[in-house]
């Protein structure tokens, strides 16, 4: 996840940012059109619609409240929760304290303490689900307004949210979405993260301005500028006769 022992909050962001992506595009394809019922005492998260789904297992993250501007724990809310809900997150504020990760670490964090500052409770929900999938290694996320304008954030589990064996056109399909619509802090490190926790191989060159990855069906290289922009994306991908089909990107520059 790091080179150092201790990495920051918003290393943790960049760490999570492309496989949650891909595991949130998986989870629109197996619900579709739904609606959706959490019962936290009874720990059931069920889709209706399209794709009627119980999840596995449910927990709780935190919500992020308009009023105290603020985002609470779910481990640190006094509203008795079963201690199966929120043990993710008591794993989560271990890792913060371990580490000195305020933002992990504190019961409740105030908006203004937060990369960029957020001011609107669902972006700041997305960023402390995005750091405990880092930290969790869990990576379906669903969040929602709960009432007043307050996002509750749960991570949730079936065997319908699994990845399929990693394939060239998803995951170019989730690296190009992520470079343009992706907040990330350090581009390099987020696309190398998620070449290692996606299973490819995933090598920097010695300049460390081009990153390879490779997986079974495919070859990918990623080519920087001196300010780690991704600037060019080439991809070849094997064809059916064995041969291989190339596609490239140029200018790939994310947000």
């Amino acid at each position: 996840m790091s080179n150092t022992s201790s990495p920051s909050f918003s290393d943790l962001l960049d760490d999570a940012a492309f496989l949650s992506l891909e595991h949130q595009l998986r989870l629109e394809e197996a619900v579709g059109q739904h609606n959706w019922n959490v019962d936290l005492q009874a720990q059931r998260f069920t889709f209706t619609g399209e794709h009627e789904l119980t999840c596995t297992d449910v927990h709780l993250l935190g919500s992020a409240a308009p009023g105290p501007g603020s985002w609470l724990w779910a481990w640190a809310n006094p509203s008795g929760y079963p201690e199966a809900i929120t043990a993710l997150t008591t794993a989560v504020r271990d890792f913060g304290r371990e580490h000195g990760i305020p933002e992990l670490a504190e019961p409740e964090v105030p908006f203004g303490a937060l990369p960029g500052a957020p001011d609107h409770p669902r972006v700041v929900a997305a960023l402390m689900t995005e750091a405990a999938k880092a930290v969790s290694g869990r990576w379906t996320s669903y969040t929602a307004e709960v009432g007043s304008g307050t996002h509750a954030s749960f991570m949730i589990e079936h065997p319908a949210f699994a990845l399929p064996a990693p394939e060239g056109p998803r995951v170019m399909r989730t690296i190009q979405e992520g470079l343009s619509g992706l907040p990330l802090n350090d581009r390099r490190r987020a696309l190398y993260s998620y070449g290692v926790r996606r299973g490819l191989q995933a090598e920097f060159d010695p300049s460390g301005s081009r990153l390879d990855l490779a997986g079974p069906t495919f070859r990918a290289t990623v080519e920087f500028d001196e300010y780690g922009r991704p600037t060019k994306i080439d991809a070849k991908m094997a064809g059916a006769d064995g041969a291989d089909g190339a596609q490239g990107a140029e200018g790939a520059e994310g947000a």
